[in-house]
């Protein structure tokens, strides 16, 4: 539970966040109780990078050669975060390489900055957030492979 004062056009407020599920929140504000819903973001698609194929033609007696076949997609491992905020900062790109524990993402959660880390050694190879992106609890970060 959390309790916060505020001070809107004068008029004071006292704001007690008592519980926090997926898409709602009970709070009381003055001492009336209200539920807060919100819509939970869709979840982004993952995108895979196909590298083009370069096919060099068969020499004259050989058959054609068989058509090139495309890369399967890749799963990785998702970084989710742990609780709905703002997106800070992304500390990382497609392509780098982290280390169990590095700083992945810097996340603004109940006015604290909150750093998420790598849960895993891995390659990057997708990042689902921009910096100024609000997030809901459990959505997807980045993708390690």
């Amino acid at each position: 539970m959390k309790e916060y004062k505020y001070t809107i056009d004068g008029n004071s407020y006292n704001v007690t966040i008592n519980d926090v599920t997926d898409t709602t929140a009970n709070v009381t504000v003055n001492g009336v109780e209200y539920k807060v819903e919100w819509e939970k973001p869709q979840e982004p698609k993952p995108v895979t990078v196909v590298k083009p194929t370069v096919v060099k033609p068969a020499p004259a007696q050989a058959a054609s050669p068989a058509p090139a076949q495309a890369a399967a997609p890749v799963n990785g491992h998702a970084i989710k975060t742990p609780l709905p905020g703002v997106i800070i900062d992304v500390k990382v790109n497609v392509g780098d390489v982290v280390k169990k524990g590095d700083t992945v993402v810097i996340l603004e959660a109940m006015k604290m900055e909150n750093n998420i880390n790598a849960d895993k050694e891995g390659k990057v190879t997708s990042i689902a957030v921009s910096k100024g992106d609000t997030v809901a609890d459990g959505a997807v970060l980045l993708t390690i492979e």
